[in-house]
């Protein structure tokens, strides 16, 4: 219950919102024409504007939110005065002391986002933008108005007028679960091993029908049928594993089925961008921390706060949470995965994936290779385009998907966006099963030479996932094994 006090505060604070309004100035034009990036903090519901170690909006319901309106923490009364502290999820505190009445006040426009996808957020002088990883630029409601460049940060409209410039890597990520989003599921898959969300060049709004775009070149495991001539199924005891990648026990662990868990079917994609995991971030790991590290993703770090490589941060994926295996327990892996941004906080849980030996979009030996394996594997990430049932693989060289932190690694070329190593390589070889498989293992040596630890992660998934792409698996929801809670 609220502090009376607070209650009272809430009821001016309502007063003040309703007549208050930003400072927030609008931007200028430079010499060439192109306005200028100026931050315009928005939001749909008016909110208070708080200045701590980065920019958070505080509302009347009590909840605090990033720039972006995902929710790190709460508004709580300090007894026996009219301030407040802002705390995170956990109860840590972020700014204490604080005097709504004194603070800036953001004033509510109403504007919702529809989005498919994590997306990021300009609003200017010249308009409202959201800017996705395609390089498809839309309005609020979804319509498509234009075209980024990343490099130069220039937006044009479909005719190539300029609409206006922003350093877009440096702007707000809106998600599924940010405060002012409507989140429309994408019919498109993985954000790491599928087609990205598509758009229709002869409509305004997103779509994903695949009558509307056609790539150049067949995706990941997509619906191009093998060839037969190489294509006879291997038993999956005959599998070569990676020796390199494995722990030394002797034994499997004991899997124990969580009472009252999930459990369903689906398929496994697959993705390594080196950026920070979402559960190293104090307002989604609820003290639940999964690693972080610096240093080329050697050297593990506790300070949470900090930002991600792929924002410009100095934290990333610690590259000790590549998939294993163990010695004596050959038909089970262990490995880290994203689930779907809808589940919330799925931080540091467990599912055990037990593969059906056929593919999502098509079915070879090699998905036929890995009938009745199991892997199991820890959440510590989601994915706003990540499906009820599908599980997003951290394999390094598994595809960078919509960011890319791995700039500084040293490796050689990731391979497709969305796919990676195993994608060009299926596309190299025409989807010969056989002639894939090898083409991986080649390109894994090559692209992580100089890095013996993610070259093993890569290995994984020419090993044990035998080069399946999208495999299919049935899946329950587990107790956590210490082989994986020592790595989370």
């Amino acid at each position: 219950m609220k502090y009376p006090l607070l209650k009272s505060l809430l009821s001016l604070g309502t007063i003040v919102l309703a007549c208050s309004c930003s400072d927030d100035k609008p931007s200028s034009s430079s010499d060439d024409g192109v306005p200028e990036q100026q931050s315009t903090i928005t939001s749909c519901d008016n909110a208070w504007l708080l200045s701590g170690d980065r920019i958070y909006l505080g509302y009347s319901d009590l909840t605090v939110t990033d720039e972006a309106g995902v929710q790190i923490g709460f508004i709580t009364a300090i007894p026996n005065s009219s301030n407040v502290n802002i705390v995170d999820l956990s109860g840590n505190l972020l700014i204490s002391n604080v005097n709504l009445l004194a603070t800036t006040v953001i004033f509510g426009d109403n504007v919702r986002f529809k989005t498919i996808d994590n997306v990021f957020h300009l609003k200017d002088a010249t308009g409202n933008y959201l800017i996705y990883a395609s390089s498809i630029v839309t309005d609020p409601n979804g319509k498509q108005i234009g075209i980024a460049n990343f490099t130069t940060g220039i937006i044009t409209d479909f005719n190539g007028t300029v609409l206006t410039q922003a350093n877009i890597m440096s702007l707000p990520i809106l998600q599924p679960n940010s405060r002012c989003v409507d989140y429309i599921s994408p019919i498109a898959s993985s954000s790491s091993a599928d087609v990205p969300p598509v758009y229709s060049s002869s409509s305004n709004n997103i779509t994903n029908s695949s009558s509307s775009y056609v790539p150049p070149t067949p995706k990941s495991s997509s619906s191009s049928t093998p060839k037969s001539s190489s294509s006879q199924p291997k038993s999956s005891s005959s599998a070569p594993k990676s020796s390199s990648s494995s722990v030394v026990t002797g034994q499997c662990p004991n899997i124990k089925v969580k009472s009252g868990g999930k459990s369903g079917s689906g398929w496994a994609t697959r993705y390594w961008d080196c950026c920070k995991p979402h559960c190293s971030w104090p307002e989604h790991a609820g003290g639940n921390y999964s690693k972080q590290c610096t240093n080329k993703g050697q050297s593990e770090n506790t300070n949470w706060g900090d930002g991600s490589i792929c924002s410009g941060g100095p934290q990333m994926t610690c590259t000790s949470q590549i998939p294993f295996t163990i010695d004596g327990c050959t038909e089970m892996g262990f490995a880290f995965a994203a689930v779907p941004a809808s589940d919330g906080g799925s931080c540091g849980k467990c599912y055990q994936l037990t593969f059906t030996g056929k593919g999502k979009y098509s079915t070879d030996a090699n998905h036929r290779a890995i009938k009745d394996k199991k892997l199991i594997i820890m959440t510590t990430n989601i994915g706003g385009d990540v499906q009820q049932g599908q599980f997003d693989i951290m394999i390094p060289g598994g595809g960078v998907g919509m960011f890319n932190g791995c700039s500084s690694m040293g490796w050689g070329p990731q391979g497709e966006q969305y796919g990676g190593l195993l994608s060009d390589c299926e596309k190299a070889k025409n989807y010969n099963a056989s002639a894939t498989l090898s083409c991986l293992k080649s390109k894994c040596a090559e692209v992580f030479s100089s890095d013996a630890k993610a070259k093993q992660g890569c290995l994984f998934l020419a090993e044990f996932m035998h080069g399946a792409g999208n495999p299919m698996h049935d899946y329950v929801e587990v107790e956590c094994p210490q082989v994986l809670k020592d790595k989370y």
